[in-house]
């Protein structure tokens, strides 16, 4: 009967050691997962950064150009004047029309 006793009590050391090798592999593994993404997290603030530079640096380029604003200036130009001959064929279009209305047709 003693040696009943005594498995049961191996039995439950070796539960206990297999328990606790499992703990502390699953933290060695949490530990290197958690150090990877410490790395993999700088490097991508750093990428961030470097991109949100070079964004800031081309939004200061694109809008310090006269160039740029001298385009704009003479496209609004040509819209208006644009505007202003659709008026026109619009207008003409209009009156011809109402001649056209009344005009026989074979």
């Amino acid at each position: 009967m003693d040696w009943v006793v005594y498995g049961a009590l191996a039995l439950g050391v070796l539960a206990v050691l297999a328990a606790a090798s499992f703990v502390v592999v699953r933290c060695l593994q949490a530990w290197r997962d958690f150090k990877r993404f410490r790395r993999q997290l700088a490097r991508e603030l750093a990428r961030l950064a470097e991109t949100a530079e070079l964004t800031a640096e081309t939004a200061e380029r694109l809008t310090d150009q006269p160039e740029l604003e001298a385009s704009t200036r003479r496209l609004r130009g040509t819209l208006a004047r644009f505007a202003v001959l659709r008026a026109a064929v619009d207008e003409t279009a209009g009156a011809v029309g109402r001649v056209t209305a009344v005009y026989p047709r074979k």
